[in-house]
């Protein structure tokens, strides 16, 4: 028989990032690592400095060995929720800079007259200013 285990989105595990409550997800899965931080043999800054994100590469980067990852499942409390769409941060933004430039595109003809006015007053008053001497 399966078993069924508890989704979680990334939101919800980046919530427990202190030093009481650690969250950390690795390859999609979430643990509860809270009461292992004194223990671990990296100090529990390298613990906390993963969480809200996928702490996968800094894992592996770390070179754990079998009995670690053994000892890690030991924290298991559920998989990450992978049908939770995140904010598409990069989308929003390149939207905003599309209105700016688009919006300053506008306003350049719109006001093309005050430039050429500014410049076409500059070179009468230059003119001007020759003559008298």
């Amino acid at each position: 028989m399966p078993t069924l285990t508890k989704l979680y989105t990334m939101q919800e595990a980046a919530q427990h990032n202190t030093p009481q409550d650690c969250w950390i997800v690795i390859d999609g899965k979430v643990y509860d690592v809270g009461s292992y931080l004194e223990e671990h043999p990296g100090g529990d800054d390298v613990i906390l400095a993963t969480t809200g994100k996928d702490a996968t590469d800094e894992f592996e980067d770390a070179g754990h060995s079998e009995s670690a990852r053994e000892l890690l499942e030991t924290f298991f409390i559920g998989e990450l929720d992978l049908s939770a769409t995140a904010i598409p941060e990069l989308e929003i933004s390149s939207k905003k800079q599309a209105d700016c430039t688009q919006k300053l595109k506008d306003l350049t003809k719109q006001n093309w007259a005050i430039p050429v006015a500014v410049i076409g007053v500059s070179v009468v008053i230059g003119f001007l200013y020759l003559r008298k001497k």
